[in-house]
């Protein structure tokens, strides 16, 4: 059975000593990873990551996830390949097909149906790869010769068929689901959905049942290569109770009653209760979904911390 991984979003960039003091505590906690966002209005991902490893010993740091359409794959090839060799092998490379309209429109960057997205999102994938795996690059008219000067080259050989970082895929419509199945080394849950009718970027939480069927739903498309895949869920909420179904009334109307209490209490995207019924939860959501890594939002890092530190404990008693 899969080691479970944790980790967190990066929170906060007022400074290079800020982000490395966060990611310094980040690693003392026990987490295993940060990860940055691709948003327009929060910092660069590349660079914060670089720094994110710079301030750290063992940290690996990740992108959760690029928006594919930000992205053109050659340019994102060369960022890939110069971050990976900066944070000494250490980057893990989340992809999907972005959701957010009002980025797409101040970026300048068309809004197209959910279909071309993800076909945009597989194209990249797929020249990636390429572009990994090609030991020299391509013949242009024109090109100088700049002896001394290789194309960069990921130091990981772990994702992309042995060629690049591992490759997260991250969402929960069936066409990205097909693109996880397919080539994902993580496949990402993200536990939150578009509404349907409204506009695009309004999202509710996934309910248990959602959650169940998704990974199903990868699994069987994965075939044989499931038993490699590392199941990831990105966690929506963190909140330390001593009354855990009270607070669980309050979250269903914060989350717009999609669910009730008892089924939000089982929702694998939301962690309510003390640390020790959080720890117990994280286990049941192993066996239940194969959910082996969190990412919790940045600002729960702390709160969620003391819960890392139990289910490793739990762990390592059951192998005793």
């Amino acid at each position: 059975m899969r080691d479970f991984r944790f980790s967190h979003g990066l929170a906060g960039f007022a400074s290079y000593d800020s982000v490395a003091a966060e990611c310094r505590r980040a690693e003392r906690y026990g987490y295993d990873a940060v990860y940055a966002a691709d948003h327009l209005d929060i910092p660069a991902p590349f660079p914060l990551l670089v720094a994110a490893a710079l301030a750290t010993e063992r940290l690996r740091v990740g992108t959760l996830v690029l928006n594919a359409e930000f992205w053109n794959p050659a340019l994102l090839a060369r960022e890939v390949a110069t971050a990976d060799v900066l944070t000494g092998g250490r980057l893990e490379l989340g992809l999907g097909a972005g959701h957010m309209k009002w980025e797409m429109d101040a970026a300048g960057v068309p809004w197209r149906p959910f279909g071309e997205r993800t076909a945009q999102l597989r194209a990249t994938v797929g020249e990636l790869g390429q572009r990994f795996a090609a030991e020299d690059p391509p013949e242009q008219p024109g090109r100088p010769a700049r002896p001394g000067r290789p194309e960069p080259r990921p130091v990981q050989r772990h994702g992309f068929g042995g060629t690049g970082p591992p490759l997260i895929v991250g969402g929960t419509g069936d066409r990205v689901l097909d693109v996880a199945a397919e080539y994902a080394d993580v496949v990402s849950i993200a536990g939150t959905y578009q509404v349907k009718g409204e506009p695009p970027g309004t999202l509710r939480i996934g309910t248990p049942a959602e959650a169940g069927e998704r990974v199903r739903y990868v699994r069987e498309r994965a075939g044989a290569r499931a038993e490699r895949i590392e199941w990831h869920a990105l966690v929506q909420a963190v909140v330390v109770t001593e009354d855990r179904r009270g607070e669980a009334e309050r979250l269903v109307e914060r989350f717009g009653r999609v669910m009730d209490a008892g089924e939000l209490l089982a929702c694998p995207f939301v962690f309510v209760g003390t640390v020790e019924e959080m720890a117990r939860q994280v286990l049941r959501h192993r066996e239940r979904y194969g959910f082996t890594h969190y990412t919790v939002h940045g600002p729960y890092a702390e709160a969620f911390a003391p819960v890392v530190a139990r289910v490793r404990e739990l762990t390592a008693r059951d192998r005793a």
